[in-house]
């Protein structure tokens, strides 16, 4: 009984495979083109209002590192354990506004775990699948390019100013969209949207209908990738 214990523990300290060089350069290669086109794929097919081309920016470093941990402890017991371990100590907190970018996270992730358990072939079917399923409905439904910008706007004299009626001209106008910031004073208002600007003629037509209300008002858009 005891030599069985003994060979335990020993399983526990040293077991370990030889990881081979060429598999890891195979896949690592893999990883930076998948997770480039994941980059492309999120900036042109999301809908999120973010900063996409910050946010997308973070998906090799994310694919690449879960690889990287996932082929060195996949041959070691003893590493997988001190890996749990080591992810109850640290906490990972990140700012994910919508329920997109935490499923683009998981494809990032979802890659560096099946390549970093040398299972290739499945992780580039699957991700052709997704790609099949993510341009496909983009295609579908948007026909046209779409631009995310700022919306800023400022109401001089705002007695009158009645914040759902720019809601819902907002609405009217534009796609998507969402209140960033709203600031009142004795005489003024201030207030910044995320906006989805799929044609320029919606400015003007935006523009016509504040007029129509009589405010008094400074109106400026800007791209947020600026």
């Amino acid at each position: 009984m005891e030599d069985k214990w003994n060979l335990f523990q020993k399983f526990l300290i040293t077991e370990n495979a030889n990881i081979s060089i060429y598999d890891f350069l195979i896949n690592s290669a893999v990883v930076v083109v998948l997770s480039i086109l994941l980059d492309f794929t999120y900036r042109k097919c999301g809908t999120s209002l973010s900063n996409k081309k910050g946010f997308a920016s973070n998906f090799i470093l994310l694919a690449f590192t879960t690889m990287l941990i996932i082929t060195i402890v996949k041959s070691s017991l003893a590493l997988s354990l001190g890996l749990v371990g080591a992810l109850s100590i640290v906490r990972f907190r990140a700012a994910i506004k919508e329920p997109e970018e935490l499923a683009y996270l998981f494809i990032a992730i979802a890659i560096g775990l099946g390549l970093g358990a040398n299972q290739t072939l499945i992780v580039l079917l699957a991700f052709l699948i997704l790609m099949i399923i993510l341009w496909g409905r983009f295609l579908l439904t948007n026909k046209q390019q779409t631009q995310n910008l700022f919306l800023n706007l400022s109401v001089d004299n705002a007695t009158d100013f009645d914040l759902e009626k720019l809601n819902t001209l907002v609405a009217k106008h534009f796609g998507h969209f969402r209140m960033k910031r709203y600031d009142k004073s004795m005489n003024m208002v201030e207030v910044a949207f995320f906006v989805e600007l799929k044609k320029t003629d919606a400015i003007q037509a935006f523009q016509t209908d504040l007029a129509a209300n009589s405010w008094k008002f400074h109106l400026s858009f800007l791209d947020q990738e600026l």
